[in-house]
């Protein structure tokens, strides 16, 4: 039997109803960045501390995530995304992916990869607009790209 996706598992773990898309984000991101503080998060998504608070407790709850001494040696603790929580996470964006793969199948490369680079200027733009970069490995730049 297949485990259930990463949204149900937290949304069972989470009593304020606060889970699936969220859960999802805070994994993402701390999977990207590394080990983050809740005052990080919070930075990161502009959100309040308690949101973030009732959100990284249903990811603790659920396994998915698990607190560890800051490596700078402040006395705040970070989140760290744990084996389970990086499976989870794995397996929601292959299916993602899969299911993004199926939309796209009859697409041409060439409307693909327009596809790609502009999702990739929208997002930086809203990024930008926030002032909340996603931190992301940088793509070497195509023709495509250096238009834009």
């Amino acid at each position: 039997m297949q485990d259930p996706p990463l949204a149900e598992h937290v949304a069972e773990a989470a009593r304020d109803g606060g889970g699936d898309r969220s859960a999802y984000l805070l994994l993402s991101r701390i999977d990207t960045q590394g080990p983050m503080s809740i005052g990080q998060l919070t930075d990161a998504f502009g959100l309040d501390t308690s949101t973030v608070n009732r959100r990284t407790t249903a990811l603790l709850r659920a396994g998915l995530a698990e607190r560890v001494p800051d490596p700078e040696g402040g006395i705040a603790r970070r989140l760290r995304i744990t084996d389970e929580g990086e499976r989870r996470l794995t397996a929601d964006r292959e299916a993602s992916r899969s299911f993004l793969r199926q939309v796209v199948a009859d697409w041409s490369e060439d409307e693909v990869r327009e596809l790609e680079n502009v999702l990739l200027r929208f997002n930086r733009s809203a990024e930008a607009l926030e002032e909340r970069p996603w931190p992301r490995p940088e793509a070497p730049e195509t023709p495509e790209s250096q238009q834009h």
